[in-house]
């Protein structure tokens, strides 16, 4: 077990000479963004309901969606193409499930 954590260890830290990331960032910077986002969910269904705006509140949750891949995008270097289009997926599809996510709850509220 000692051995595969070393190598994991290794592993990242070439990752992260190579591209320029530091993955303990990266990691934390997605952690933050993703219970950001759930709060701010949790908020725009609570404007929502309350007939409340809740653009600025939807806007800032996607602003944090977005934080740690705009800093993968921004710091890493030597990137493969494919994983630029596997992180415009990513949007996409983060922005497909918010939507879906919204809809759903403004039809229980209603």
């Amino acid at each position: 077990m000692d051995n595969l954590l070393a190598q994991l260890k290794e592993m990242l830290s070439d990752l992260s000479e190579e591209h320029g990331v530091d993955p303990l960032l990266l990691g934390i910077l997605y952690i933050v963004s993703k219970v950001s986002v759930i709060i701010m969910l949790a908020l725009m269904i609570r404007n929502m309901r309350a007939k409340k705006p809740f653009t600025m509140i939807l806007l800032f949750a996607a602003l944090c969606f977005c934080i740690p891949y705009l800093y993968f995008i921004i710091a890493g270097r030597n990137i493969h193409f494919g994983v630029y289009v596997f992180i415009g997926l990513i949007f996409v599809y983060g922005g497909y499930a918010i939507r879906k996510k919204i809809v759903e709850k403004a039809r229980l509220a209603s």
